[in-house]
Protein backbone atom coordinates (compact mmCIF):
# COMPACT_ATOMS: atom_id res chain seq x y z
CA UNK A 1 0.00 0.00 0.00
CA UNK A 2 1.54 3.26 -0.99
CA UNK A 3 1.36 5.85 2.06
CA UNK A 4 -1.22 8.19 0.58
CA UNK A 5 -3.44 4.96 0.70
CA UNK A 6 -2.25 4.68 4.31
CA UNK A 7 -2.85 8.22 5.55
CA UNK A 8 -6.30 7.68 3.60
CA UNK A 9 -7.27 4.31 5.33
CA UNK A 10 -5.91 5.49 9.08
CA UNK A 11 -8.11 9.20 8.50
CA UNK A 12 -11.32 6.78 7.82
CA UNK A 13 -10.30 4.73 10.61
CA UNK A 14 -10.51 7.69 12.70
CA UNK A 15 -13.75 8.68 12.01
CA UNK A 16 -14.63 5.12 13.24
CA UNK A 17 -13.27 5.54 16.13
CA UNK A 18 -14.40 8.22 17.70
CA UNK A 19 -17.75 6.18 17.77
CA UNK A 20 -16.92 3.23 19.50
CA UNK A 21 -18.47 3.12 23.05
CA UNK A 22 -15.97 3.24 25.97
CA UNK A 23 -16.96 -0.43 27.19
CA UNK A 24 -15.89 -1.29 23.34
CA UNK A 25 -12.66 0.07 23.75
CA UNK A 26 -12.10 -1.06 27.50
CA UNK A 27 -12.13 -4.75 26.10
CA UNK A 28 -9.56 -4.36 22.99
CA UNK A 29 -7.47 -2.83 25.45
CA UNK A 30 -7.71 -5.59 27.93
CA UNK A 31 -7.06 -7.51 24.80
CA UNK A 32 -4.39 -5.95 23.73
CA UNK A 33 -2.31 -6.21 27.01
CA UNK A 34 -3.55 -9.95 27.55
CA UNK A 35 -1.41 -10.18 23.75
CA UNK A 36 1.76 -8.30 24.66
CA UNK A 37 2.10 -11.20 27.34
CA UNK A 38 1.12 -14.34 25.56
CA UNK A 39 3.53 -13.18 22.52
CA UNK A 40 6.12 -12.35 25.17
CA UNK A 41 8.52 -15.31 22.89
CA UNK A 42 8.00 -13.73 19.69
CA UNK A 43 8.39 -10.16 20.24
CA UNK A 44 11.63 -10.48 22.36
CA UNK A 45 13.08 -12.64 19.56
CA UNK A 46 12.42 -10.16 17.03
CA UNK A 47 13.67 -7.32 19.66
CA UNK A 48 16.94 -9.63 19.74
CA UNK A 49 17.21 -8.83 15.76
CA UNK A 50 17.46 -5.03 16.62
CA UNK A 51 19.70 -5.46 19.45
CA UNK A 52 22.15 -7.71 17.63
CA UNK A 53 22.70 -4.41 15.25
CA UNK A 54 23.47 -1.92 17.94
CA UNK A 55 26.40 -1.84 20.79
CA UNK A 56 25.30 -2.40 24.38
CA UNK A 57 27.72 0.93 24.69
CA UNK A 58 25.13 2.67 22.65
CA UNK A 59 22.78 4.88 25.28
CA UNK A 60 19.99 3.91 22.75
CA UNK A 61 20.34 0.25 23.63
CA UNK A 62 18.48 0.24 26.62
CA UNK A 63 15.77 2.07 25.66
CA UNK A 64 15.53 -0.94 22.51
CA UNK A 65 15.46 -3.49 24.56
CA UNK A 66 12.31 -5.31 25.59
CA UNK A 67 12.57 -8.17 28.50
CA UNK A 68 9.92 -10.38 30.21
CA UNK A 69 9.36 -7.72 32.97
CA UNK A 70 9.04 -4.78 30.50
CA UNK A 71 6.78 -6.82 28.89
CA UNK A 72 4.52 -7.21 31.90
CA UNK A 73 4.94 -3.70 32.86
CA UNK A 74 3.57 -2.33 29.05
CA UNK A 75 0.87 -4.78 29.50
CA UNK A 76 0.04 -3.08 33.12
CA UNK A 77 0.39 0.43 31.49
CA UNK A 78 -2.07 -0.67 29.49
CA UNK A 79 -4.26 -2.20 31.71
CA UNK A 80 -4.44 1.11 33.73
CA UNK A 81 -5.43 3.24 30.51
CA UNK A 82 -8.24 0.69 29.89
CA UNK A 83 -9.41 1.27 33.69
CA UNK A 84 -9.32 5.07 33.55
CA UNK A 85 -12.46 6.92 32.47
CA UNK A 86 -13.33 8.36 29.00
CA UNK A 87 -12.09 11.65 28.75
CA UNK A 88 -14.62 11.84 25.66
CA UNK A 89 -17.84 13.77 25.70
CA UNK A 90 -17.47 15.35 29.14
CA UNK A 91 -18.46 18.37 29.52
CA UNK A 92 -15.85 21.34 29.53
CA UNK A 93 -18.48 24.13 29.90
CA UNK A 94 -22.51 24.84 29.77
CA UNK A 95 -24.24 27.84 29.92
CA UNK A 96 -27.80 28.94 27.97
CA UNK A 97 -27.34 32.75 26.46
CA UNK A 98 -29.86 35.33 26.85
CA UNK A 99 -31.24 34.67 23.38
CA UNK A 100 -31.92 31.22 24.58
CA UNK A 101 -28.97 29.07 22.94
CA UNK A 102 -27.86 26.02 24.86
CA UNK A 103 -23.83 25.93 24.91
CA UNK A 104 -21.96 22.96 26.06
CA UNK A 105 -18.40 22.67 25.67
CA UNK A 106 -17.29 19.14 24.76
CA UNK A 107 -14.25 16.38 24.62
CA UNK A 108 -13.74 15.11 21.45
CA UNK A 109 -10.77 13.08 19.54
CA UNK A 110 -8.02 15.12 18.21
CA UNK A 111 -8.54 12.64 14.71
CA UNK A 112 -5.00 11.28 13.85
CA UNK A 113 -1.88 11.45 15.72
CA UNK A 114 1.44 11.11 14.45
CA UNK A 115 4.29 9.93 16.25
CA UNK A 116 7.73 10.35 15.12
CA UNK A 117 10.44 7.94 17.10
CA UNK A 118 13.48 6.28 17.16
CA UNK A 119 14.68 3.13 19.25
CA UNK A 120 11.80 3.03 21.69
CA UNK A 121 9.75 0.32 20.68
CA UNK A 122 7.64 0.02 23.90
CA UNK A 123 6.17 3.65 22.64
CA UNK A 124 4.53 1.58 20.02
CA UNK A 125 2.63 -0.19 22.58
CA UNK A 126 1.84 3.26 24.93
CA UNK A 127 0.86 5.36 21.36
CA UNK A 128 -1.66 2.72 20.39
CA UNK A 129 -3.62 1.89 23.90
CA UNK A 130 -3.71 5.69 24.34
CA UNK A 131 -4.98 6.89 21.10
CA UNK A 132 -7.40 4.32 20.84
CA UNK A 133 -8.78 5.16 24.62
CA UNK A 134 -9.17 8.69 22.92
CA UNK A 135 -10.97 7.97 19.70
CA UNK A 136 -7.72 8.64 17.97
CA UNK A 137 -6.54 6.99 14.93
CA UNK A 138 -2.54 6.63 14.94
CA UNK A 139 0.86 6.91 12.28
CA UNK A 140 3.34 5.47 13.78
CA UNK A 141 6.92 6.11 12.47
CA UNK A 142 9.67 4.50 14.13
CA UNK A 143 13.46 4.57 13.50
CA UNK A 144 14.94 1.67 11.52
CA UNK A 145 17.32 0.91 14.49
CA UNK A 146 13.82 -0.85 16.03
CA UNK A 147 12.65 -2.01 12.73
CA UNK A 148 12.34 -5.78 13.66
CA UNK A 149 10.42 -5.32 16.96
CA UNK A 150 8.10 -2.40 15.88
CA UNK A 151 6.66 -4.63 13.15
CA UNK A 152 6.08 -7.44 15.34
CA UNK A 153 4.27 -5.09 17.89
CA UNK A 154 2.24 -3.84 14.72
CA UNK A 155 1.20 -7.46 13.73
CA UNK A 156 0.08 -7.94 17.58
CA UNK A 157 -2.09 -5.18 17.55
CA UNK A 158 -3.28 -5.49 14.28
CA UNK A 159 -4.46 -8.95 15.32
CA UNK A 160 -6.16 -7.58 18.14
CA UNK A 161 -7.76 -4.91 16.17
CA UNK A 162 -9.20 -7.47 13.51
CA UNK A 163 -10.50 -9.76 16.60
CA UNK A 164 -12.73 -6.73 17.46
CA UNK A 165 -13.78 -5.56 14.45
CA UNK A 166 -11.74 -2.67 14.15
CA UNK A 167 -10.34 -1.31 11.20
CA UNK A 168 -6.22 -2.37 11.24
CA UNK A 169 -5.68 1.31 9.69
CA UNK A 170 -6.88 2.17 13.23
CA UNK A 171 -3.19 1.73 14.35
CA UNK A 172 -0.88 1.96 10.86
CA UNK A 173 3.08 1.81 10.95
CA UNK A 174 4.70 3.44 8.63
CA UNK A 175 7.86 1.75 7.00
CA UNK A 176 11.11 2.54 8.64
CA UNK A 177 12.76 4.90 6.00
CA UNK A 178 13.07 8.39 5.38
CA UNK A 179 10.70 8.53 2.66
CA UNK A 180 7.83 7.96 5.24
CA UNK A 181 9.25 10.79 7.63
CA UNK A 182 9.06 13.23 4.59
CA UNK A 183 5.34 12.51 3.91
CA UNK A 184 4.40 11.95 7.31
CA UNK A 185 5.97 15.90 7.90
CA UNK A 186 4.25 16.57 4.75
CA UNK A 187 0.98 14.92 5.52
CA UNK A 188 -1.55 17.96 5.46
CA UNK A 189 -4.99 17.11 5.61
CA UNK A 190 -4.43 13.89 6.83
CA UNK A 191 -2.72 14.66 10.08
CA UNK A 192 -4.35 16.63 13.30
CA UNK A 193 -0.98 16.93 15.39
CA UNK A 194 2.49 15.36 15.13
CA UNK A 195 4.61 14.14 18.26
CA UNK A 196 8.70 13.22 17.95
CA UNK A 197 9.95 11.32 20.48
CA UNK A 198 13.63 11.04 20.93
CA UNK A 199 16.91 12.74 20.34
CA UNK A 200 16.77 16.88 20.10
CA UNK A 201 18.32 16.20 16.76
CA UNK A 202 15.16 13.98 15.83
CA UNK A 203 12.78 16.88 17.59
CA UNK A 204 14.73 20.33 16.34
CA UNK A 205 14.37 18.27 12.67
CA UNK A 206 10.69 17.41 13.19
CA UNK A 207 9.88 21.66 14.17
CA UNK A 208 11.61 23.25 11.24
CA UNK A 209 10.11 20.58 8.64
CA UNK A 210 7.14 19.83 9.70
CA UNK A 211 4.27 21.53 7.59
CA UNK A 212 1.47 19.74 10.46
CA UNK A 213 1.00 20.73 13.63
CA UNK A 214 3.60 19.50 15.88
CA UNK A 215 3.92 19.10 19.92
CA UNK A 216 7.78 18.96 21.19
CA UNK A 217 8.81 16.37 23.79
CA UNK A 218 11.56 18.16 24.07
CA UNK A 219 15.16 16.10 25.53
CA UNK A 220 15.45 16.10 29.61
CA UNK A 221 18.60 17.84 30.84
CA UNK A 222 17.55 17.11 34.21
CA UNK A 223 19.04 19.63 37.08
CA UNK A 224 18.89 18.53 41.13
CA UNK A 225 20.20 21.25 43.40
CA UNK A 226 21.36 20.08 47.19
CA UNK A 227 20.73 23.13 49.39
CA UNK A 228 22.34 24.18 52.44
CA UNK A 229 19.56 22.79 54.35
CA UNK A 230 19.15 19.46 52.54
CA UNK A 231 18.73 16.28 54.81
CA UNK A 232 22.31 14.48 53.35
CA UNK A 233 21.00 10.70 53.73
CA UNK A 234 17.52 11.70 51.94
CA UNK A 235 19.84 13.73 48.91
CA UNK A 236 21.93 10.27 48.78
CA UNK A 237 18.66 8.42 48.07
CA UNK A 238 17.18 11.22 45.53
CA UNK A 239 20.32 11.29 43.82
CA UNK A 240 21.29 7.75 43.40
CA UNK A 241 18.01 7.06 42.21
CA UNK A 242 17.93 10.10 39.63
CA UNK A 243 20.66 9.28 38.15
CA UNK A 244 21.05 5.61 38.09
CA UNK A 245 17.49 3.92 38.22
CA UNK A 246 17.79 4.12 34.51
CA UNK A 247 19.92 6.42 32.84
CA UNK A 248 18.74 6.76 29.18
CA UNK A 249 15.36 7.67 30.18
CA UNK A 250 14.83 11.95 29.55
CA UNK A 251 14.12 12.20 33.72
CA UNK A 252 17.34 10.95 34.57
CA UNK A 253 19.62 13.57 36.28
CA UNK A 254 22.38 15.19 34.34
CA UNK A 255 23.48 17.91 36.50
CA UNK A 256 23.91 18.14 40.70
CA UNK A 257 24.01 21.42 42.01
CA UNK A 258 25.60 21.67 45.45
CA UNK A 259 25.68 24.68 48.11
CA UNK A 260 29.11 25.65 48.82
CA UNK A 261 28.44 25.04 52.38
CA UNK A 262 28.26 21.52 51.76
CA UNK A 263 31.26 20.53 50.17
CA UNK A 264 32.54 18.47 52.79
CA UNK A 265 29.75 16.23 52.86
CA UNK A 266 29.71 15.83 48.81
CA UNK A 267 31.76 12.28 48.90
CA UNK A 268 29.40 10.93 51.12
CA UNK A 269 26.56 12.24 49.38
CA UNK A 270 27.70 10.79 45.93
CA UNK A 271 29.11 7.61 47.46
CA UNK A 272 26.10 5.06 45.69
CA UNK A 273 27.20 7.03 42.71
CA UNK A 274 30.72 5.85 42.70
CA UNK A 275 29.09 2.36 43.81
CA UNK A 276 27.68 2.76 40.54
CA UNK A 277 30.65 3.26 38.42
CA UNK A 278 28.79 6.85 37.47
CA UNK A 279 31.64 8.99 36.14
CA UNK A 280 31.66 12.74 36.98
CA UNK A 281 32.40 15.95 35.87
CA UNK A 282 33.02 17.96 38.50
CA UNK A 283 33.74 22.49 38.88
CA UNK A 284 36.76 23.24 40.28
CA UNK A 285 35.12 23.31 43.82
CA UNK A 286 33.32 19.98 43.91
CA UNK A 287 36.34 18.72 42.17
CA UNK A 288 38.78 19.36 45.05
CA UNK A 289 35.98 18.31 47.73
CA UNK A 290 35.88 14.66 45.67
CA UNK A 291 39.55 14.06 45.25
CA UNK A 292 40.85 11.33 47.12
CA UNK A 293 37.43 10.09 48.09
CA UNK A 294 35.35 9.76 44.59
CA UNK A 295 37.65 6.89 42.25
CA UNK A 296 40.17 8.74 40.40
CA UNK A 297 39.30 6.87 37.37
CA UNK A 298 35.31 8.37 37.71
CA UNK A 299 36.33 11.92 38.09
CA UNK A 300 36.83 14.20 35.62
CA UNK A 301 37.48 18.24 35.75
CA UNK A 302 34.00 19.97 34.25
CA UNK A 303 34.35 21.74 30.92
CA UNK A 304 31.97 24.01 29.71
CA UNK A 305 29.90 21.88 27.63
CA UNK A 306 29.08 19.53 29.90
CA UNK A 307 26.41 22.04 31.36
CA UNK A 308 23.53 21.67 29.09
CA UNK A 309 23.78 17.90 28.61
CA UNK A 310 21.80 15.39 28.30
CA UNK A 311 24.17 12.47 29.13
CA UNK A 312 21.60 9.51 28.88
CA UNK A 313 24.28 6.94 30.24
CA UNK A 314 26.26 6.79 33.92
CA UNK A 315 27.97 10.35 33.44
CA UNK A 316 26.92 13.48 35.40
CA UNK A 317 28.03 17.00 35.71
CA UNK A 318 28.53 19.01 39.13
CA UNK A 319 28.31 22.53 39.54
CA UNK A 320 28.87 24.50 42.86
CA UNK A 321 26.76 27.28 43.76
CA UNK A 322 26.69 30.05 46.38
CA UNK A 323 23.23 30.10 47.08
CA UNK A 324 19.82 29.43 45.74
CA UNK A 325 19.64 32.71 43.48
CA UNK A 326 22.73 31.02 41.35
CA UNK A 327 21.72 27.77 41.51
CA UNK A 328 18.27 28.67 39.79
CA UNK A 329 20.52 31.54 37.19
CA UNK A 330 22.43 28.10 36.20
CA UNK A 331 19.18 26.13 35.69
CA UNK A 332 17.06 28.73 33.69
CA UNK A 333 20.33 29.01 30.95
CA UNK A 334 21.27 25.29 30.92
CA UNK A 335 17.63 23.92 31.54
CA UNK A 336 15.66 22.25 28.55
CA UNK A 337 12.30 22.53 30.97
CA UNK A 338 11.31 19.26 31.66
CA UNK A 339 12.18 18.07 34.96
CA UNK A 340 13.82 20.34 37.76
CA UNK A 341 14.36 19.42 41.71
CA UNK A 342 15.25 20.90 44.99
CA UNK A 343 16.54 19.04 48.05
CA UNK A 344 16.49 21.34 51.03
CA UNK A 345 14.59 21.59 54.30
CA UNK A 346 13.94 25.67 53.99
CA UNK A 347 10.27 26.00 53.07
CA UNK A 348 10.57 29.08 51.67
CA UNK A 349 13.87 28.16 49.41
CA UNK A 350 11.59 25.07 48.35
CA UNK A 351 8.41 27.65 47.61
CA UNK A 352 10.58 29.89 45.79
CA UNK A 353 12.22 27.01 43.20
CA UNK A 354 8.52 25.52 42.61
CA UNK A 355 6.90 28.79 41.71
CA UNK A 356 10.31 30.57 39.94
CA UNK A 357 11.75 26.89 37.73
CA UNK A 358 10.35 27.13 34.47
CA UNK A 359 9.82 23.33 33.70
CA UNK A 360 7.37 20.89 32.82
CA UNK A 361 7.57 19.20 36.62
CA UNK A 362 9.22 20.84 39.35
CA UNK A 363 10.45 18.65 42.64
CA UNK A 364 11.07 19.45 46.07
CA UNK A 365 12.80 16.39 47.98
CA UNK A 366 11.94 13.83 45.39
CA UNK A 367 13.66 12.25 42.15
CA UNK A 368 13.14 13.14 39.24
CA UNK A 369 12.61 9.89 37.91
CA UNK A 370 8.89 10.18 38.82
CA UNK A 371 8.10 12.48 35.83
CA UNK A 372 5.80 9.66 34.23
CA UNK A 373 2.66 9.21 32.16
CA UNK A 374 2.17 6.27 34.87
CA UNK A 375 3.55 7.23 38.03
CA UNK A 376 1.70 10.55 37.53
CA UNK A 377 -1.96 7.91 37.28
CA UNK A 378 -2.59 9.37 33.13
CA UNK A 379 -1.98 5.11 32.63
CA UNK A 380 0.56 5.63 30.49
CA UNK A 381 2.20 8.50 28.06
CA UNK A 382 2.26 9.57 24.67
CA UNK A 383 5.35 11.65 25.50
CA UNK A 384 6.08 14.36 27.82
CA UNK A 385 5.38 17.41 26.48
CA UNK A 386 8.60 20.91 27.28
CA UNK A 387 6.15 23.05 25.41
CA UNK A 388 3.15 25.69 26.72
CA UNK A 389 0.54 25.21 23.91
CA UNK A 390 -2.52 22.69 24.57
CA UNK A 391 -0.19 20.47 26.56
CA UNK A 392 3.04 20.41 28.82
CA UNK A 393 4.08 17.28 30.84
CA UNK A 394 3.43 14.02 30.79
CA UNK A 395 0.64 13.97 27.89
CA UNK A 396 -2.07 10.76 28.91
CA UNK A 397 -5.74 10.67 27.58
CA UNK A 398 -7.23 14.84 28.10
CA UNK A 399 -3.89 15.93 26.63
CA UNK A 400 -4.86 13.64 23.23
CA UNK A 401 -7.85 15.50 23.12
CA UNK A 402 -9.33 18.61 21.56
CA UNK A 403 -13.05 20.02 21.82
CA UNK A 404 -15.73 21.54 20.45
CA UNK A 405 -18.90 23.31 20.49
CA UNK A 406 -22.77 22.05 20.34
CA UNK A 407 -25.02 24.70 20.09
CA UNK A 408 -28.89 23.80 20.41
CA UNK A 409 -30.98 26.43 19.07
CA UNK A 410 -35.07 26.99 18.49
CA UNK A 411 -35.12 29.08 15.31
CA UNK A 412 -32.72 31.92 16.68
CA UNK A 413 -31.06 34.15 13.96
CA UNK A 414 -28.78 36.43 14.54
CA UNK A 415 -29.97 40.44 13.37
CA UNK A 416 -27.48 43.06 13.29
Amino acid sequence: MHLQEIFQATQAASRALGQLSAETIRGVLLDLAAAAVAETPFLLAENEKDLARMSPEDPKYDRLQLTAARLEAIAADIRNVAALPSPLGATLQERTLPNGLHLRKVRVPLGVVGVIYEARPNVTFDVAALCLKTGNACLLKGGSDAAYSNQAISQVIQRVLRRHSLAPASISLLPPDRQATEALLQAIGYVDVLIPRGSQQLIDYVRQHAKVPVIETGAGIVHTYFDETADLAQGQAIIANAKTRRVSVCNALDCLLVHEARLPELPALLAPLAAAGVVLYADTESYQALAGSYPSPLLQPATTEHFGTEFLSLKMAVKTVGDLEEALAHIATYSSRHSEAIISEDAAHIERFLNEVDAAAVYANASTAFTDGAQFGLGAEIGISTQKLHARGPMGLEELTSYKWQVRGTGQVRKG
